[in-house]
């Protein structure tokens, strides 16, 4: 049966003369060791838990071993036991049996092999085996699609890195599921929440914004809009501070606004507390060199990734993204900001503007869910808000202030404005507290959860956000000193460079 199956997937090809020779290539595949496996788990239950978190149907190269892998997996789901008698039961049941080659075929499987040693080893070998019939299937896609001069190229490139990326993660597209496995994994993912510690998603810093969102979650679309000087990259850059030195977690940030060098000098003024126009210029005293020197090490070894192109096109974004992820794992992507993305498809731009910020949205929100993380996208505000005040007097955003597109709204799961009154000169809030420092960080939609106003305290000699519940951490510039420093400890370097706003430039410490 294996023979005529493996010939079966024999191609030919004509030459002159119309003489057909088959290409003698046989598709990577190992039907002994796929025996081999089948018949282990069928023995011995120790063979079916090494196996089944490695393997899926689709992996074994016979459509009969597709199908009692199914089969086994079905049983193992529903908890029953896993041997000859229930695997033919099951698959009479189906209507396969015969497909399969009948009960004296999974006799023959069970009688291949003595115990279930080694299975794990054989189960990876199939896997690689599949991997490699899997590439030769995209190649040859790609290959046929490049020939085609219709084929808009960087389309064609973005789906020949998404299709690798796929295979390297082994998250290859799934089919059609039945809703009990799917109820199953569910099942096992609450009874893993229920017994860890903390947050179900990434910790953003912020405790009352936690409370609201329990972290940002995989693979949602967070948009964060605002009208300009309301302190965007400053939230993002805070938060990106708060889960790359206090949580470790790796972040990727792409500013297409901003050089590397001015966001890490926007970092260091967030870490050290010295406001940002020292950086800026440069006039730091002693002292705060002596912090700077200090302090610098949890940014310098922070895992942030950061690029500043200022040319980028959605899928540079998606490309390098998924290179970030294989190589770096990072959990979060911040992209500052949404408007100055664009929607290359090889130079035809007779889309408007519009349409263009929908394609750009709806891929962020397929990225994300693809990398299975967070994805924050910061996005400008029409002016209408500033041409609008409620009793108060206030200019809180609404959603249908998003500027240039609905489709922002629509694909996003989060979608969040900042609003600061005191850049409007309103002193009050409506309790009657001052707005002096003050920010209100509003959850305008929530397709997981609830919507509300969060206080925070804004600092804006340092360009950061602090949760308006928590301590205020007053500036010292000695606190944050060791003792046995002193300010001689660090002698500040030459400063003349550190006004340089290079993407590349070498900072002067």
């Amino acid at each position: 049966m294996e023979e005529r199956k493996v010939q079966s997937n024999l191609k030919t090809f004509k030459k002159a003369g119309s003489i057909e020779i088959p290409t003698a290539k046989v598709p990577p595949q190992s039907i002994e060791l796929e025996k081999s496996v089948l018949g282990a788990m069928l023995i011995d239950k120790r063979g079916v838990d090494e196996v089944i978190d490695i393997l899926e149907p689709m992996h074994f190269y016979l459509p009969e071993h597709q199908e009692i892998y199914s089969v086994i997996i079905e049983l193992f789901q529903a908890g029953d036991p896993i041997d000859i008698l229930t695997v033919s039961d099951k698959l009479r049941a189906n209507g396969t049996l015969k497909q399969v080659g009948g009960e004296y075929y999974l006799v023959t499987l069970s009688n291949i092999v003595a115990t279930a040693a080694h299975v794990e080893y054989h189960a990876r070998i199939i896997l690689q085996m599949y991997v490699r019939r899997r590439l030769i299937e995209i190649s040859g896609e790609i290959s046929e699609k490049a020939y085609d001069d219709e084929t808009d190229v960087l389309h064609l490139l973005d789906e020949a890195e998404k299709k690798i990326f796929e295979v390297s993660q082994g998250s290859l597209k799934k089919g059609t599921v039945g809703i009990s496995s799917v109820v199953s994994d569910v099942k096992k993912q609450l009874e893993q929440l229920a017994k860890q510690e903390g947050l179900s998603g990434i910790p953003t810093g912020f405790p009352t914004l936690d409370e609201y969102t329990s972290g940002w979650q995989s693979g949602d679309l967070i948009i964060i809009a605002a009208r300009p000087a309301m302190g965007k990259t400053a939230f993002v850059l805070t938060m990106a501070r708060n889960i790359a030195v206090d949580h470790k977690k790796p972040v990727a940030i792409f500013n297409l606004e901003m050089t590397s060098g001015q966001l890490i000098k926007r970092l260091f003024s967030i870490e050290t507390k010295i406001p940002a126009e020292k950086f800026r210029s440069g006039k730091l005293t002693d002292t705060e060199w002596t912090l700077l020197n200090h302090q610098m090490h949890k940014i310098s070894e922070a895992p942030i990734y950061i690029n500043d192109s200022s040319m980028l096109s959605i899928f540079d974004i998606r490309a390098q993204a998924r290179r970030m992820k294989s190589q770096y794992d990072i959990q979060l992507l911040i992209i500052d900001y949404l408007q100055l993305v664009h929607a290359q498809t090889g130079g035809k731009q007779n889309f408007n503007r519009e349409q263009e910020i929908s394609t750009i949205s709806r891929n962020l929100k397929s990225l994300a869910k693809e990398l299975d993380i967070p994805v924050i996208a910061l996005s400008q505000l029409s002016r209408k808000v500033e041409e609008r005040s409620d009793k108060t007097g206030h200019k809180r955003p609404q959603l249908s202030d998003l500027r240039e597109s609905g489709a922002i709204e629509q694909d996003a799961d989060i979608v969040s404005f900042i609003y600061r009154p005191q850049y409007y000169k309103i002193e009050l809030w409506e309790d009657d507290t001052p707005t002096d420092n003050q920010a209100e960080f509003i959850i305008a939609k929530h397709r997981n959860g609830k919507t509300g106003n969060i206080r925070l305290n804004f600092e804006d000699s340092f360009g950061r956000f602090v949760d308006a519940a928590s301590t205020p951490d007053e500036l010292n510039i000695e606190s944050g000193l060791n003792s046995d420093i002193s300010a001689d400890t660090f002698l500040p370097p030459e400063r003349d460079d550190f006004n340089s706003t290079s993407g590349n430039e070498d900072l002067p410490f």
